[in-house]
């Protein structure tokens, strides 16, 4: 492959892990604030899946692509633009790790509550609040990353 196929490659699993990110998101917080059990149980079942069948593959090739792109470039990784991308990727690493543990646990409680026909225990709602200030910082972490990404520099550097 040259260095436009994986460009393009490497733009696309940016896309679909942004967008599928940001959909998750989006129809969890929806999902949980209805207060309907079936839908809370089943969205967070295809949030977790989601989350292995797109957001795992692109997590990894992003980084892999990305190293690949930047040394046909000749570009060192000290480049002030791929060290700040780098750090801010991993930032949102460091936020993800955990909720994908906190989906993992709402999906068993809600499917538990469901299954039992018991409200949602207490502890689901402080979950989901983490879940949810974990992606702020992660969310916003790849917005710079895809500015950085696509202008080849630090915003407000010169």
């Amino acid at each position: 492959m040259n260095y436009l196929d994986i460009k393009t490659l490497h733009i696309l699993s940016m896309v679909l892990l942004f967008g599928t990110g940001l959909g998750s998101a989006f129809y969890k917080w929806m999902a949980d604030r209805s207060g309907q059990l079936e839908t809370i149980a089943v969205t967070n079942r295809h949030v977790v899946l989601a989350d292995w069948l797109f957001t795992t593959p692109t997590v990894l090739f992003q980084p892999l692509s990305g190293w690949w792109m930047v040394s046909q470039l000749g570009l060192p990784l000290a480049t002030p633009w791929v060290a700040a991308s780098l750090a801010l990727y991993a930032l949102a690493g460091v936020c993800w790790l955990p909720v994908v543990w906190l989906q993992i646990r709402m999906r068993d409680l809600s499917a538990k509550a469901l299954c039992d026909g018991q409200p949602l225990p207490a502890h689901y709602h402080c979950y989901a609040r983490l879940w949810f200030c974990l992606g702020v910082p992660a969310f916003i972490a790849m917005l710079a990353v895809v500015f950085m990404m696509v202008n080849k520099h630090i915003p407000g550097a010169l």
